[in-house]
């Protein structure tokens, strides 16, 4: 039964594929801030994985586009996941010291502890 499941999420931030620019940094935000809630049937399938995702943030921290890169393998989750961190208001990412519209990878590991 699931009621005894302590859920956990683990954000990890990872740097934007697009970097070699040189003086382009993606965007980020705080994770203990931005949190996905487990969905239920995931809970009651006892459902786990990791979620890479993509999000093109603007100059002004909002997501504007959001996509799965690699699935935790249950669509619930990557759904949640996406859903979730588009919400979020990001520190927006910089191109030559100027805040500006980038590319940023997360991955969302929901666990069940």
């Amino acid at each position: 039964m699931f009621t005894n499941k302590r859920v956990l999420g683990v954000v990890a931030a990872v740097l934007v594929s697009g970097a070699a620019f040189g003086a382009e940094v993606p965007a980020s935000f705080d994770a203990k801030n931005c949190k996905a809630e487990y969905p239920k049937a995931s809970l009651m399938n006892e459902e786990q994985g990791t979620v890479s995702m993509s999000f093109l943030v603007s100059a002004s921290g909002d997501v504007k586009d959001s996509k799965v890169e690699k699935s935790s393998g249950f669509k619930n989750l990557d759904k949640a996941a996406i859903k979730s961190l588009s919400a979020c208001k990001f520190k927006p990412g910089s191109k030559d010291g100027a805040p500006a519209e980038t590319w940023t990878k997360v991955d969302y590991a929901w666990k069940l502890d």
